[in-house]
């Protein structure tokens, strides 16, 4: 059986009085718009928003040098030259180094706001590794609670 790497990622939810992280497993090969539904879903929310990841956390990421959005890949194509998409993109093109963080912005009216960074790099045999929530802490708000 041939070893896969995977990540080990910090995801905290922010701009909520609350506290609410998880800890998520990942495959590195996995497309980013898998890891937003991992995200969304570890917080007990359902994918049915657009959703991006940005590299740059001060106005809600939109001046990021790194842009990867749901909307780059609709037919009227990416905003800026520079925004890349999510299907084809690899969660290992986006993050490459333990310490590397993004802004992960899910919806854009009621926005809901995640800092993702990448704590672990493993090898690991792929003996049922699968996508998976492997330590969590506090509980996320309602959706009406925003």
């Amino acid at each position: 059986m041939k070893n896969k790497p995977f990540y080990i990622f910090e995801v905290a939810l922010l701009f909520w009085e609350g506290k609410a992280a998880r800890t998520l497993q990942i495959e590195t090969g996995k497309p980013l718009s898998k890891f937003a539904e991992a995200i969304v879903k570890a917080f007990g929310f359902s994918l049915d928003h657009a959703f991006g990841f940005y590299s740059d956390f001060e106005n809600s990421g939109i001046n990021s040098e790194n842009i990867y959005e749901l909307f780059s890949e609709m037919k009227e194509g990416p905003i800026r030259p520079h925004h890349k998409g999510v299907k084809k993109v690899k969660i290992k093109e986006a993050f490459k180094v333990p310490g590397d963080r993004m802004l992960f912005r899910f919806g854009y009216i009621e926005s809901r706001f995640f800092s993702v960074e990448l704590k672990e790099i493993k090898e690991g045999r792929n003996q049922g590794m699968k996508t998976a929530v492997i330590g969590s802490s506090g509980q996320p708000p309602a959706l009406n609670e925003f």
